[in-house]
């Protein structure tokens, strides 16, 4: 997910979409704890959007403006 994507959504929109990435990533972990996840990188991949939505509702709260354009 680009971050771009991200900034140009609203604040209900990112609560929604950090929901949602967060059970997908609770089911990647159950699926790699009983052996049939099939591609191990979309763990890593998953954390990373979580951490990327989570930095743009935290600059948000702070008022920090980023320079992604």
């Amino acid at each position: 997910m680009k971050a771009k994507l991200i900034h140009e959504m609203t604040n209900d929109e990112l609560a929604k979409k950090l929901g949602d990435l967060k059970k997908e990533y609770f089911n990647l972990r159950l699926s790699h704890a009983t052996g049939q996840l099939s591609n191990p990188k979309a763990l890593t991949v998953c954390k990373k959007d979580i951490a990327k939505v989570q930095t743009i509702i935290r600059e948000r709260e702070l008022g920090i403006s980023s320079g992604v354009k």
